[in-house]
């Protein structure tokens, strides 16, 4: 199903506004990229490199070049194991929170 910019810009607005919102909202991607849910993660993932960083900004911050990060967190991104983990931590350091891991039983 296609997003309408309007909707996008609404997720962006709040990650903006809400920090806890945006940190439920890197928890998702993470938890969907894990279950293989790779779309719906790294569209989450986007969402917050435009609403809390920028792709120019992540570029420099993770030394990887701009458009191979539009092309990574795309629809069909297909990052590598260690890009994913060298985005994921930027953008955690932006949301300046410290993600624990815990395994449900």
């Amino acid at each position: 199903m296609a997003l309408t910019r309007e909707y996008k810009m609404t997720v962006v607005t709040r990650i903006q506004r809400d920090k806890k919102f945006a940190r439920a909202l890197y928890a998702e991607a993470l938890n969907a990229l894990l279950e293989g849910e790779t779309e719906e993660g790294l569209s989450m993932l986007r969402d917050l490199v435009h609403a809390e960083i920028s792709f120019k900004e992540l570029a420099q911050q993770t030394g990887l070049g701009e458009k191979a990060l539009h092309r990574m967190l795309s629809r069909r991104g297909n990052p590598t194991t260690r890009n994913l983990f060298t985005v994921t931590k930027a953008i955690c350091e932006s949301l300046a929170f410290k993600p624990r891991v815990a395994f449900g039983t």
